[in-house]
């Protein structure tokens, strides 16, 4: 058994200890998600070091299932964030940004009691981030795809390809000079004086 070997057995990996704890978090979620069962009823929840008082849903159980029904999802979507090996992992931050919108909202209007709110126009406040992430995305494909194929955009640019013809502009032209400049002439003069 070499060295390497031995090293191997001996160490408990990082990536088996960290998975585990992951594994295990992941598992956790639906004991936190159903962790609001644990508050009381009432609008008011008074412990010895605080006092809180559900305004909106004028329930602290009410409360409490609204915020760890965006709380549950947003922390898989993290651990998911975090974890991702994908070129596209960048795409995860629109769900966790709207879960993260919807919290924000939820906490908002209970604090502060407001009648009319705000989550109704979520996706005009979110939009522009939506719009930033896809582009960067977008780029980190097109990358991506440069690497694997090795397609220079400027030489995109000198084939003129076409979307409509399946050859490109460059060469329709060299085959419409070719036809034009009676090479059939010269070939059968050729071919006629080697006889």
């Amino acid at each position: 058994m070499t060295s390497k070997d031995k090293r191997s057995t001996a160490q408990p990996s990082k990536f088996l200890l960290t998975g585990s704890l992951i594994a295990l978090s992941i598992a956790f979620s639906p004991y936190l998600f159903y962790l609001y069962e644990i508050f009381p009823n009432g609008s008011v929840w008074e412990t010895s070091f605080f006092t809180y008082e559900s305004l909106y849903y004028e329930s602290v159980l009410a409360a409490a299932w609204t915020y760890l029904g965006k709380i549950v999802p947003l922390y898989l979507l993290l651990i998911w964030f975090f974890t991702c090996k994908h070129w596209w992992y960048h795409v995860i931050l629109v769900p966790v940004s709207m879960y993260t919108y919807q919290l924000i909202s939820t906490v908002y209007d209970d604090f502060y009691n407001i009648q009319d709110p705000m989550d109704t126009n979520q996706l005009i406040y979110l939009a522009p981030f939506f719009i930033v992430i896809l582009s960067i995305v977008y780029l980190i494909r097109i990358k991506i795809f440069d690497r694997i194929y090795g397609i220079d955009l400027s030489e995109l640019e000198e084939t003129d390809v076409s979307v409509v013809s399946p050859i490109s502009e460059r060469d329709r032209r060299d085959l419409h000079e070719f036809r034009n400049d009676n090479y059939e002439e010269y070939f059968q003069e050729d071919y006629y004086q080697k006889l």
